[in-house]
């Protein structure tokens, strides 16, 4: 297969092509030639598009897909066709489907399900057995099979021990261990952020101090373990100041911010509207905008859309018993680009592969096409029509983006 991607500006800090229009020809897979009007003279495919901009691939740390158990949640076919067309090449999946992802079998077979597609699929094992926080997973095998991380999703290990074994044990393969931050006890029967809001609404809080009194343990457990520790999804301000403090300590910890935290606050649940309820919950302005704040200085060092389909039956119901979660692959783009400038987004779409040992591909000569293809111009308001995934429930609905994604290409595919 050959391509030739016409005048393209390219955004990739790494490369010495970047801010530069160029054309890129692609054959097989690689990145045969970069230069000004590249000539057609092998019959190639052109691909020009309005005002396109191209980068590294993009990566999503935090994908939940549903399958198997929750087909009707989604699909890892229709999943991984909805993160190519929302521009990302390579998706990190985690372990919340039925059953758990807990074991080797489990890892094999997302990972041959996901074969052929554009978009590379790298599965989180669960840290602890049915995500249980009881028995700790045979976690040397799943690397073995291919598992980039062990955590269990949106669930807290109580047992602090547990995470000094797992971050301990890790490090003899160079493991990474997930740590999501909420203490169950501090939280109780939360269900929003603790504040003005949740008071007005009559709805039970859940206090900041909940994800901050977690990190700080983690934290403790891992200035005495050594290993490396990611911290997905934070919420607050006390937080990222926790995990900075860490970080200047030398501590091999990293983090990162969900999109809808980036842009939302906890403002939005005036109607009890379930698309708002997700976990961490979405916290105060001071919240969001320490959260930007530590995007810019790099004390978070990813942003991901932590993409979790919802099924009606449990999201269109009462604020108190609805799931949390909302889908965030197709507006994860466009909603950063209303709060963050274009190479910071980039920046934090793609900087996650290095903790995650995923190879990076610099777009220079040589090197393998792993692209994305966009437009940072324009505004649209997110509509259900935008909406590709099988599950609809987004907390962008109604809101306005900017920009537009094309597709793809990767894995010698062009998904646009």
């Amino acid at each position: 297969m050959k391509i030739i991607i016409r005048e393209a500006k390219v955004i990739d800090s790494e490369s010495s092509y970047h801010n530069k229009t160029v054309d890129i020809l692609i054959v097989d897979g690689n990145i045969k030639k970069i230069g000004a009007s590249i000539s057609n003279s092998e019959n190639a495919t052109e691909i020009k598009l309005d005002n396109l901009h191209v980068s590294q691939g993009w990566f999503d740390s935090s994908v939940s897909l549903g399958e198997p158990g929750f087909e009707d949640r989604e699909t890892i076919a229709n999943g991984l066709n909805v993160a190519a067309r929302s521009g990302f090449s390579a998706i990190a999946l985690q372990p919340n489907s039925y059953p758990i992802i807990d074991n080797q079998s489990q890892i094999n077979f997302v990972t041959t399900k996901a074969n052929g597609f554009a978009t590379q699929l790298f599965p989180i094992g669960a840290l602890t057995k049915g995500s249980e926080g009881k028995d700790m997973t045979e976690l040397f095998d799943m690397k073995n099979a291919g598992a980039v991380a062990f955590g269990d999703y949106n669930k807290s290990l109580d047992n602090a021990n547990l995470l000094k074994i797992a971050l301990q044990y890790v490090q003899d393969f160079d493991g990474l261990v997930l740590a999501f931050a909420e203490d169950s006890n501090i939280k109780g029967n939360g269900v929003a952020n603790e504040g003005i809001v949740s008071t007005q609404l009559g709805l039970k809080g859940i206090p900041n101090l909940a994800e901050e009194l977690q990190i700080a343990r983690n934290l403790f457990l891992l200035e005495y373990t050594g290993g490396k520790l990611h911290i997905p999804t934070i919420s607050t301000a006390k937080s990222v100041q926790l995990i900075k403090a860490a970080k200047a300590k030398g501590l091999k910890v990293t983090c990162s911010a969900a999109v809808h935290h980036l842009v939302l606050t906890d403002s939005k649940l005036g109607d009890f509207d379930t698309r708002y309820k997700v976990s961490p919950p979405l916290r105060t302005e001071p919240d969001r905008k320490a959260l930007l704040a530590g995007i810019l200085d790099n004390t978070i060092d990813m942003i991901t859309s932590d993409h979790n389909p919802i099924d009606i039956e449990h999201k269109k119901m009462e604020f108190d018993l609805a799931k949390n979660g909302t889908i965030g692959l197709e507006s994860a783009f466009g909603a950063l680009l209303t709060v963050l400038s274009l190479e910071k987004t980039i920046e934090k779409l793609t900087s996650g592969k290095t903790t995650f040992g995923i190879e990076k591909q610099t777009i220079i000569e040589g090197s393998k096409a792993n692209i994305s293809l966009f437009n940072p111009e324009g505004k649209s308001i997110f509509t259900k029509e935008s909406i590709l995934s099988k599950s609809k429930n987004s907390a962008f609905l109604g809101v306005e983006i900017k920009g537009k994604v094309y597709g793809i290409y990767n894995q010698g595919k062009l998904v646009l």
